[in-house]
This record gives structure tokens, C-alpha cells and sequence, in this order.
């Protein structure tokens, strides 16, 4: 994590054993410490996440929780760990009413979906990537939905169209896939809760780290998607709509350099995990 006001010490990973020595490790002068969870990894100290979050909070530990899942619904200790949070980021909206209200004054909350878990920049930009489309699985697995579009992509496109349908890339794979133009990103109407289903998970945002030209359904208006569509830092098409999705990859795989290195240099510069916790603690 960078910021131009904070000086990041190296971090450690505790684990929920060693959450007790988050505070007591001595400090150094002027240091402030962040514990930092996400997901719903909270709940893996079951009944003892409140009061261990509360124990942390009367050391002096701050609390930053990037929640994804709709945690203050579906995460049961959301309320108890609630009064020690400083920031929470969620891909919510709205907070469960009740569940926020627990939220100590002057929280800062932020409205954010889960985006790229990448060192910013660390894959530079590629400008002569190979002229094809890279179906990015998900875990989903192949439903009806996607496999006609799958199907209909492998006849249009022939050789320059590539599934991959896996659970999804491993992270230590994703650098290779720069050689690539464009990132075609599986909707997430199928997932179960609402959130994630706008969200369409972290692909578009990794992809658009790595120099690809995101492509992703429309499968409902709004979340964070629809912004980057509107700002142009990504392309979209009506679900279903294989005529549009057809199009849409053409516009993707002629998109000149000028136009991807603007979508490969917002999304490293503002769609990485590292910078978003770096600026809610810096304005917490």
C-alpha cells in the first residue's frame, strides 16, 4: 500500500490465533495500527469475534473491514464487531438498517465493490497484444447461458476467441494473460445474494490491470460496473444479446493503444485493494 501523507511499515499476517498479539507487539513512536480483515473472515472467530474486535479497539488497534457478501446481513457477528469498526468498505447497498446503526459516530463507511487484488502496475502495459478474446470462467461453472455464448463466440471469432473455464485463473497465472486484448468477464446474475450479482466479481477489475479491454453482460443496471461503462473504462452489452456481444468484442479488439492504456492506467491507479484501503485510512 502507497500513499503520498502515511509511511506503510510492513505488514504481517496474524491469523485468528495470534489476533492478541496485534496488541500487544510494542510500537514504535507515532506508528498507528490497522488491523485489517475482509470478506467475511470476522466470523471465523465465531462468538469470540466481538469481543476480541472490542478488546483490540481498547489498545488503540484501529479497524479497517472490506466486507464483500453482504456481510452486515449474512455475516452473524456483523453486530457484535460493528461498534469497533473505523472504517468499513461494502459492496452493499443499502447497510442492513439495524446492523449499521451499531456503527460507532464517526465510522467512515464506504461503497465499494471487491476489485483488482494486484500490485499496481507490476504488469506492464503490453502494446502489441495478440488480437484476441479471453473467456474468463468463473465459479459458476458452464450454465446454459454461458456456454450458448461460448458456443456462438467459438463460430464468430474461430481461433481469436479463447474459454477459459476454470473456477478461475490463479493469481500467479493472471500476468500471461496481458498477452491477450481483451477480457471477456462472466455476468453474475446467477449468484445468490444481490450485491454480487451486480458486481459480476473482480475480473473486470484485474483485467483491466493487466492491459485488457474489459467486457462484461449487462445483467442489471447500477453497482459499480455501470460507472466504469459510463466513464468508458469498460465495455458492456445487453444480457443475452449475442448480436451485441458479437459487436462489443469487435469495438474491444479494434480499441486503439491511446484509449486501452487510459482503461489500464485508471484501473491501476484507483481499482486495486492496496490503493482503496489506502486512502479510507488515510481519510479515517
Amino acid at each position: 500500500m502507497r500513499h503520498p501523507e502515511i509511511e506503510f511499515l510492513p505488514a504481517w499476517v496474524c491469523g485468528s490465533a495470534g489476533i492478541a498479539e496485534v496488541g500487544q507487539r510494542p510500537r514504535d513512536t507515532g506508528e498507528e495500527r490497522w488491523f485489517v480483515t475482509m470478506g467475511h473472515q470476522p466470523q471465523a472467530l465465531g462468538a469470540a469475534a466481538g469481543p476480541a474486535f472490542a478488546l483490540l479497539a481498547k489498545v488503540g488497534v484501529r479497524h479497517l473491514f472490506y466486507a464483500f457478501d453482504e456481510a452486515s446481513r449474512f455475516m452473524p457477528c456483523f453486530p457484535a464487531i460493528a461498534p469497533s469498526l473505523d472504517v468499513l468498505i461494502h459492496d452493499e447497498a443499502p447497510l442492513h438498517e439495524e446492523h449499521a446503526a451499531r456503527l460507532k459516530p464517526g465510522a467512515r463507511t464506504l461503497h465499494r465493490s471487491w476489485v483488482a487484488n494486484v500490485v499496481p502496475g507490476a504488469v506492464p502495459f503490453n502494446e502489441e497484444p495478440e488480437e484476441k478474446i479471453i473467456f474468463l470462467g468463473s465459479q459458476l461453472g458452464l450454465t446454459k447461458h454461458r456456454q450458448r455464448q461460448i458456443d456462438f463466440l467459438k463460430e464468430k471469432f474461430k481461433d481469436r476467441f479463447l474459454p477459459s473455464c476454470d473456477h478461475s485463473v490463479a493469481v500467479s497465472d493472471r500476468a500471461a494473460l496481458n498477452r491477450y486484448k481483451v477480457g471477456l468477464c462472466p455476468e453474475g446474475r446467477k449468484f445468490t445474494t444481490p450485491a454480487m450479482a451486480r458486481t459480476h466479481t473482480d475480473r473486470p477489475f484485474w483485467s483491466g490491470c493487466l492491459g485488457l479491454v474489459p467486457v462484461s453482460e449487462d445483467s442489471q443496471a447500477g453497482g459499480r460496473l455501470q460507472e466504469l461503462h459510463e466513464a468508458k473504462l469498460l465495455l458492456r452489452y445487453p444480457h443475452g444479446d449475442l448480436a451485441a456481444l458479437a459487436e462489443t468484442c469487435e469495438r474491444a479488439l479494434a480499441m486503439p493503444n491511446d484509449e486501452r492504456r487510459r482503461i489500464y492506467e485508471h484501473f491501476n491507479r484507483h481499482e486495486t485493494v492496496g490503493t482503496v484501503v489506502a486512502e479510507a485510512i488515510a481519510a479515517a
